[in-house]
């Protein structure tokens, strides 16, 4: 148990700093990089369109589920399928904070060839499902709904800078941290060194349809699936069957699949999962073709919390894994705990259930939805419970159907 517990803390201090450094940046891209604009340019049934949604992917810090009111948003303002297909497949798989964090746990090659392959991988799958589907000209189903003030002051966009990347970003991906650290931690611990080397699942097809059978049903972010795939290559996996898990385990989950099946139908959210399978186990067998050609070994590459136990940290990387560790602990207040300490309002109050929230982008997009109607005076949007409590006096017939324009199902509750 006590070298369990070392590896833990170990792995946690290795990462530390590199998510703090992404959170940074995240909060940069949060202010300056806004849907709606990208949205204007993703409309066209076009091969630039596709390109243009996988490039702004890349850098977008959105999780598998994240990512997805993003995509109905772009979907219901006239994005063509192939743009939405394409920004939905490079988005979760990578981010300024996992690149930060790819280089820093699995070297240089990872950390190039990651955003690199979701660059393509987007314009790929894009051009497949332009291919394939054909778009309906009057696919517009709703117009945009969310308003950005041009008159912020600094002190406005300072707010919002820390509290979506400290607050709103920490609160989406901190559960799903803590269970891939945990996860890698497990694998560390229980797996011997070389375990897999030589086994059947080592590289390959066969490896990389594990990975797939593992990664997709998993709800894991770009930044947590990092240390579960250093765990795989020490214990003797090939580089392209972890960067499977790395591609498939982000951009998948089957909440969001069964929104991606409302939203663009059952056709093109089937096309859309087998072009990510294909692509991936194509990419992985390329990223074992470079490893092999440069004669680099990947177990050299990656940082693992076990090699450096006896190395020691210096003050300023303790410092800033305590920093993480204490934001982590107010994120998880906020998540599970706070709830019970506040006292709940029950005068001039409508509870709504909303159903299909999975992060605090559906939060922010269901809250938006409700103050557009009439007699809203103020919303708060509950992710635990599925639950929206609006005071004032709306018609709850628009609510359901602005709510349900977002990509949402509401309930009223008797």
């Amino acid at each position: 148990m006590h070298d369990f517990l070392n590896i833990l803390i170990e792995l946690f201090i290795e990462m530390s700093p590199y998510i703090l450094l992404g959170l940074l940046f995240v909060g940069v891209l949060h202010l300056f990089i806004k849907k709606e604009a990208i949205a204007k340019h993703l409309g066209k049934n076009s091969i630039s369109s596709i390109v243009k949604a996988s490039l702004f992917g890349v850098p977008l810090p959105l999780c598998s589920c994240g990512v997805v009111p993003t995509s109905v948003y772009f979907a219901k303002s006239g994005a063509s399928k192939g743009s939405v297909i394409s920004f939905l497949t490079s988005t979760p798989q990578t981010g300024v904070d996992s690149i930060i964090a790819t280089y820093g746990m699995m070297g240089p090659v990872f950390a190039i060839f990651r955003p690199f392959a979701a660059l393509f991988m987007g314009i790929i799958n894009g051009t497949f499902i332009n291919k394939l589907l054909k778009q309906d000209k009057n696919e517009i189903l709703f117009q945009n709904f969310e308003e950005k003030s041009s008159n912020d002051t600094f002190k406005s966009k300072l707010k919002s800078y820390l509290h979506y990347s400290f607050v709103e970003f920490l609160d989406d991906i901190a559960p799903q941290f803590a269970i891939g650290l945990l996860i890698a931690t497990a694998i560390t611990y229980f797996i011997p060194d070389n375990f897999f080397s030589g086994s059947l699942i080592q590289d390959g097809i066969a490896g990389m349809l594990a990975m797939i059978l593992v990664g997709v049903p998993m709800y894991v972010c770009a930044t947590s699936s990092i240390p579960i795939a250093v765990s795989l290559i020490a214990k003797g996996f090939s580089p392209g069957v972890a960067f499977v898990f790395l591609a498939v385990g982000p951009a998948t989950n089957p909440a969001s699949f069964a929104i991606l099946m409302k939203v663009l139908g059952k056709k093109t959210a089937l096309a859309y999962l087998f072009a990510l399978i294909i692509s991936s186990i194509a990419f992985g067998y390329l990223l074992d073709f470079i490893f092999a050609l440069l004669n680099i070994d990947p177990k050299s590459q990656i940082s693992l919390g076990h090699n450096h136990h006896n190395a020691g940290h210096s003050l300023f990387l303790i410092s800033l894994s305590i920093l993480f560790l204490v934001l982590l602990m107010f994120s998880f207040y906020r998540l599970y705990f706070k709830k019970y300490f506040q006292k709940s309002k029950v005068s001039n109050m409508i509870t709504v259930k909303v159903k299909g929230m999975n992060c605090n982008h559906c939060v922010s997009n269901v809250t938006k939805a409700i103050k557009m109607a009439h007699g809203t005076l103020d919303v708060k949007v509950d992710l635990s419970t599925e639950t929206a409590i609006i005071e004032g006096n709306p018609d709850l017939n628009e609510i359901k159907r602005l709510v349900e324009e977002a990509g949402y199902k509401i309930e009223v509750n008797e």
